[in-house]
């Protein structure tokens, strides 16, 4: 394909609210760098940008039927992002309680993000062959055993957010394909049965600590700080907000995480309701571009891959909007595009590159 016909057919609404989104979220990190007095997450953010905007180009030049017509490459690349995930259990330094990143330099590695496109891939082509055999219980089984093992390496990191996520795809990649009633009824009794048994026997104390939190946030001073400062921050906003530099909240240490896991309400607080507005709109129309992309497709395999995507896209803003708008308990979830963190941002990026390949061949 010649670079003059493969850029007139990258769909560029797609890429444009995919930049879009990312401003804001470096503009919400500058506004951190000016309240730590170093900017350096912002520069490393620029460069994370600049080489994902570049890969997503890369990759989607490439044929995306390799992808689809490979499968022991795909096995490949699984059991190596399975490998990486339980790696960090031995090689990645405790951080809070928690082992989610390998340190290379002074950069980080999260293996999470490979892995859910690498996921998504295994499971569109899984499903892309059996399609007509979606009645049969042994390919939930088959295909859910491949989850499990990820999911489980990412839960006992502990990482309870993206355990969800990985779930989250499966789950919903089996409804497209077609499962039956009667086996998501199933499902379903079995996370509610797990639910309950993790809550008992699993969940750290922490994580407990944030679900009760959530539910009776009576302590504003432990378990609710976080509640009560994105309540602050994203309510102070008003309608035009405070501006970049502006943010009391951040630029007086009041909102936790403010450039990766409460960036919205950082953006919030800095652009009012009408910055909230336009950035819910553009990541609107992301997710219905996507999901055209999938509508477009004429076989299996890449409308699943562009589900299974958009999956990911809905359910992180849903649980990182829920966290900071105090409806859901806080999991650790990034918002896609806008968080700080270059293993989310190229990630993303790539699966865009991914689709833009799909879009540019139309099968």
């Amino acid at each position: 394909m010649n670079f003059i016909g493969y850029f007139k057919k990258l769909d560029w609404v797609l890429i444009f609210c995919a930049v879009g989104v990312t401003v804001f979220g470096l503009m919400a990190i500058y506004s951190y760098g000016i309240a730590q007095h170093s900017f350096s997450d912002f520069y490393k953010q620029l460069v994370f940008f600049a080489v994902g905007f570049s890969v997503m180009l890369l990759v989607g030049s490439f044929d995306y039927r390799v992808l689809r017509n490979n499968s022991y490459f795909i096995l490949v690349l699984y059991f190596i992002c399975l490998a990486l995930l339980i790696g960090l259990h031995f090689f990645a330094p405790n951080i809070r309680g928690t082992r989610g990143w390998y340190r290379i330099g002074f950069l980080s590695f999260d293996p999470l993000e490979p892995a859910k496109i690498v996921l998504i891939i295994l499971l569109a082509k899984y499903f892309s062959m059996r399609h007509i055999e979606m009645y049969k219980f042994r390919h939930i089984f088959i295909s859910g055993a491949y989850v499990f093992l990820m999911a489980v390496a990412v839960f006992i990191k502990p990482d309870l957010g993206g355990t969800m996520v990985l779930l989250l795809i499966w789950l919903g990649i089996l409804l497209i394909s077609g499962i039956k009633v009667k086996h998501f009824l199933i499902l379903l009794l079995c996370f509610i049965l797990t639910a309950g048994l993790s809550w008992s026997f699993l969940l750290k104390d922490y994580q407990k600590g944030r679900v009760i939190s959530f539910i009776f946030p009576t302590d504003v001073l432990g378990g609710s700080w976080s509640q009560a400062q994105t309540k602050v921050a994203i309510g102070s906003g008003q309608i035009f907000g405070q501006g970049i530099g502006g943010d009391s909240q951040v630029q007086y240490g009041f909102l936790p995480e403010p450039h990766t896991d409460f960036i919205f309400s950082a953006i919030g607080q800095e652009w009012g309701f009408l910055g909230i507005t336009v950035l819910f709109l553009l990541y609107l129309l992301l997710v219905w571009r996507v999901l055209g992309i999938a509508l477009l497709a004429e076989t299996n395999f890449p409308r699943l891959f562009a589900v299974g995507f958009a999956i990911v896209l809905v359910s992180q803003f849903v649980i990182n909007v829920g966290m900071n708008l105090s409806f859901l308990p806080v999991v650790g979830l990034y918002f896609p595009f806008a968080s700080y963190g270059g293993s989310g941002l190229i990630g993303n990026f790539i699966s865009i590159g991914i689709l833009q390949s799909i879009k540019a061949r139309r099968i």
